[in-house]
């Protein structure tokens, strides 16, 4: 890690540039590139990361860069990873808002967007089984999640609720219960 700041910018740079539909998708690219590549952290820190950035008010993918930022070099690390991630995404947004008016009513460009939304589902599919896999999901603890995504979707309760008790209930259960298993 020569320099660390300008390559940790660069990998967080084209991550945000060549990434369609937001954090969830960043997450296998990141993934890639931090773990399998560079080996900044290790799978197990990085799913931490990722349990930790989705509990934190903010952009999911700016929380992780920051996270893989501060682990690696404290805060100078954070800003540049979390630069990197940012930049291309405003740059990107800044572009199309300049333009926009001139291509708004465009049947092509409208087909094109069309045509990304699936890809969009599929590449926040992939990282939400890879991460239920990594975190032990099974198919007796899966009405966790399914639970805790109903009564947000369907019963209105605040998400903030839902991972309190989760949070509450997973602390009993390896405290109290598991043990006596």
């Amino acid at each position: 890690m020569s320099n660390f700041y300008l390559e940790s910018f660069k990998t967080f740079f084209k991550i945000g540039l060549f990434t369609l539909g937001g954090g969830y998708a960043m997450i296998p690219i990141i993934e890639s590139e931090v773990v399998d590549k560079k080996k900044w952290v290790s799978k197990e820190d990085f799913l931490d990361i990722i349990a930790i950035a989705q509990s934190c008010p903010g952009v999911l993918a700016i929380n992780v860069s920051v996270f893989i930022g501060y682990k690696l070099k404290k805060v100078k690390g954070a800003v540049f990873t979390s630069l990197g991630t940012a930049l291309p995404s405003f740059l990107i947004i800044l572009a199309i808002a300049m333009f926009f008016h001139q291509f708004e009513d465009n049947k092509v460009v409208a087909a094109i967007f069309r045509g990304i939304r699936p890809a969009v589902v599929a590449l926040i599919a992939v990282p939400t089984f890879k991460l239920g896999k990594s975190a032990k999901i099974t198919l007796t603890n899966c009405w966790i999640p399914i639970a805790g995504a109903l009564a947000i979707w369907l019963l209105g309760v605040s998400p903030i609720l839902v991972i309190l008790v989760a949070g509450i209930g997973g602390y009993v259960y390896g405290k109290y219960i598991k043990p006596t298993e």
